[in-house]
């Protein structure tokens, strides 16, 4: 009797510490705090998601090889519709981080995502402008003035899509000289001195700090993108799939996208 009590004893402080430190996720793998898990993920996990989303997602991959050192995760970026044509298409991958939820709508109404969506974060148009803002464009509608060469993305791609609502919102017109496939090939235009301003999303104008300016404009509160990510069907790494859309949604991975200046959701 005495050592039955013992080991129920034992026991009970052993489901206890566990407890403490985590939690079972979908994938049947233990999280730790700060977004780490003890039952490592194995294999490759492809992750296809929007351009604004380089630099974040390459630290959080980084990030997530060490909590799951069998595990090795590749992207792709572009344009979120064209992640979404892709995926369609049949292109084999495990995750898709889209830039808006009418993007993403794409994917689950072909029935290729796997259950519902989840926002992770929300971004917000800038206006880009060289260092210095040389000719001194401190509004949206100071893009529409004579002389001005301005670059946009696509209306088909979310940063599209937000300025075309911003533009509608301020009643104003621009006659952009380039429409771009996506934000990152916008921002470049006034980078390499090619326009004058661009609209792009504040944490690209932020990570690109060195060479252009963030000018804000009160019009872009009312265009402001929610990025939803969903593990895909068929999935070649189901489970590292879900333990990669979880992980996005914890602490650790919440930190990095805010230092690079998304929003919550």
């Amino acid at each position: 009797m005495k050592a039955r009590f013992l080991t129920a004893i034992a026991l009970t402080a052993v489901l206890a510490t566990t407890g403490a430190c985590g939690g079972k996720t979908d994938t049947g793998t233990t999280t730790q705090a700060g977004g780490t898990s003890s039952a490592a993920v194995s294999g490759t996990i492809t992750v296809l998601a929007a351009s604004s989303l380089t630099g974040s997602f390459k630290q959080i991959g980084t990030d997530f090889e060490k909590a799951n050192p069998s595990a090795k995760v590749t992207f792709s970026f572009a344009g979120s519709s064209t992640l979404a044509q892709q995926i369609t298409s049949g292109a084999p991958a495990d995750v898709f981080a889209a830039a808006s939820p009418a993007t993403m709508k794409t994917v689950t109404d072909a029935g290729d995502g796997v259950g519902t969506p989840v926002a992770f974060v929300k971004n917000q148009l800038v206006i880009a402008v060289p260092k210095g803002n040389p000719k001194g464009l401190t509004s949206l509608a100071a893009l529409a003035r004579p002389g001005v060469k301005v670059a946009l993305c696509a209306e088909q791609v979310p940063c599209g899509a937000a300025t075309e609502k911003a533009l509608a919102a301020a009643n104003i017109k621009i006659t952009p000289v380039t429409l771009e496939q996506d934000v990152k090939s916008a921002l470049s235009k006034v980078k390499l001195g090619e326009v004058d301003a661009a609209l792009v999303y504040r944490t690209d104008a932020k990570a690109s700090a060195s060479d252009v300016d963030g000018v804000e404009f009160p019009e872009s509160a009312g265009a402001i993108n929610d990025y939803p990510i969903v593990a895909l069907k068929g999935a070649p790494n189901a489970a590292g799939a879900a333990a990669f859309v979880a992980y996005i949604q914890s602490e650790a991975a919440q930190t990095v996208l805010a230092d690079a200046g998304f929003q919550k959701p």
